[in-house]
């Protein structure tokens, strides 16, 4: 198997179960790993025949700036849904991390999904 990966992705957003969360942006942190087969796009050279990183990107952006989540679980799954539609990948690895909520220590939440088959 083979992964296309972004890796501490700094997005903002309006999540969380209180208020106060939801009142103001807050910073995330976001890692992604993608399983999709990445050989036919080697041997081409045609970014066209692989997961686009700018796409997942702006995918990943628009859902933190657009919707607002009382839970990272659900955010997680909303992304891996959308990651998902796309029949060549396999499946998608999400950590989100909701810095600046303790002092020490960050919350975080990891899910797996693999495509329907």
């Amino acid at each position: 198997m083979d992964y296309i990966h972004i890796d501490d992705l700094r997005v903002s957003g309006n999540h969380g179960v209180r208020e106060e969360e939801r009142a103001k942006p807050q910073e995330f942190l976001i890692s992604i790993r993608i399983g999709a087969d990445t050989k036919k796009a080697a041997l081409s050279g045609q970014l066209a025949d692989t997961i686009d990183y700018h796409d997942t990107l702006k995918l990943i952006e628009h859902v933190f700036e657009n919707t607002s989540h009382s839970l990272l679980e659900t955010i997680a799954e909303h992304i891996a849904a959308e990651i998902l539609k796309d029949k060549r990948v396999s499946s998608v690895e999400l950590t989100i991390k909701k810095t600046g909520v303790w002092r020490n220590g960050i919350p975080g939440v990891t899910i797996r999904r693999e495509q329907a088959r």
